[in-house]
């Protein structure tokens, strides 16, 4: 993980959240959302408010996360939204 993370959990959530829902049926996420088969719902959920966050949970969402970034070539920048993270990685 990085040490010098700078996107809130919250914006966490709200991304992964996005990617999720947006991206679901796309073939280039598909080994992604398949290895963050937890990650990403429990960012939903957690995005949703339909449940609280634990230690456990934010594990969950802090991995995927990097793992989003590392995915896509991205340093962690204090990202607002997925679409932040998707014009950088272009």
């Amino acid at each position: 993980m990085s040490e010098t993370a700078s996107t809130p959990f919250s914006n966490r959530c709200d991304i992964l959240a996005e990617l999720w829902i947006a991206y679901k049926g796309d073939e280039d996420f598909s080994d992604f959302f398949e290895y963050n088969d937890l990650g990403l719902p429990i960012a939903y959920a957690l995005s949703t408010d339909i449940v609280k966050t634990t230690p456990i949970a934010e594990g969950f969402v802090n991995e995927t996360f990097e793992l989003l970034l590392s995915a896509l070539e991205v340093e962690d920048e204090g990202f607002e939204s997925l679409d932040d993270i998707m014009a950088v990685a272009e």
